[in-house]
């Protein structure tokens, strides 16, 4: 009787650890989600990341600037950018702090401070491409704002084996909005704005994905202007998700030439 226990016992403990050993899927790897909870899963995804600090290189082409250099950025949401940018053996060439409001840009190399408020040509005055700051932030983080998104019925919806696909018309506006979505990780790929004529005006995609606290944020990151030939590349080399950041402050000789940009 005892030795029968015993080998009932056994059995049932190695069920019971094997049952352990199999890791639990996310609830998106159960089932093929419908629009609406994917979409608001996709935005709660976004907002999980209240800071932002990383390392790596960034590559600017257009038609009045092309330029590849190494850079530190540092986000803390909602409204602040400290963005460096380094030359070789890592001397300083640039440094920016944007906010919603304001900003102060420390050229190094000509020992001149850009001070004023933050406009919607401010951007592009500083980083060289057509984007407003909250395309800016979202970029850097590897992200895409689904804020106006999350009451609104999608005009298409197609889940394949390995991604989802959406879709948004704007008629009043004259564009449609295209999302791929992973199916394993839930991590936008790729982001499309067209006009009506399905000619893109925007686009950006995103690979070599790592998950912080199950969210997926790329280490590559490609932004396209089209109408503007504009592209940026961002290939990070380190990222903290949700660590303190900081300072974010600028700090330049006393002797620096103050200029202020009138926006």
């Amino acid at each position: 009787m005892k030795s029968r226990f015993f080998k009932i016992t056994i059995l049932l403990l190695g069920i019971f650890i094997a049952e352990a050993c199999v890791p639990s899927k996310p609830a998106y790897e159960e089932a093929n989600l419908p629009s609406e909870r994917l979409i608001k899963k996709l935005e709660a995804n976004r907002r999980k990341v209240k800071s932002f600090k990383a390392t790596g290189v960034m590559n600017v082409v257009s038609p009045e600037f092309e330029a590849k250099a190494n850079f530190e950025v540092m986000l803390q949401k909602p409204d602040t950018i400290k963005f460096s940018v380094y030359g070789p053996f890592g001397i300083d060439l640039a440094q920016a702090l944007v906010t919603g409001k304001s900003f102060v840009f420390h050229d190094v190399l000509r020992n001149k401070v850009y001070k004023g408020s933050n406009g919607e040509d401010i951007i592009n005055r500083i980083f060289k491409v057509n984007l407003s700051f909250d395309d800016l932030m979202d970029a850097f983080a590897g992200s895409v704002n689904l804020t106006d998104k999350l009451r609104k019925v999608p005009t298409g919806y197609e889940v394949f084996e390995d991604h989802y696909l959406l879709s948004y018309v704007d008629k009043p506006a004259g564009k449609k909005s295209l999302y791929r979505i992973s199916t394993q990780n839930l991590a936008i790929t790729e982001y499309i704005l067209q006009n009506l004529e399905n000619e893109n005006y925007f686009e950006s995609e995103y690979k070599r994905f790592k998950l912080y606290d199950e969210v997926a944020i790329p280490y590559f990151t490609t932004v396209k202007n089209e109408e503007k030939s504009q592209e940026v590349t961002i290939e990070y080399r380190s990222i903290e998700i949700n660590e303190p950041v900081g300072p974010f402050n600028l700090d330049y000789p006393n002797d620096a030439e103050i200029v202020e940009w009138d926006m």
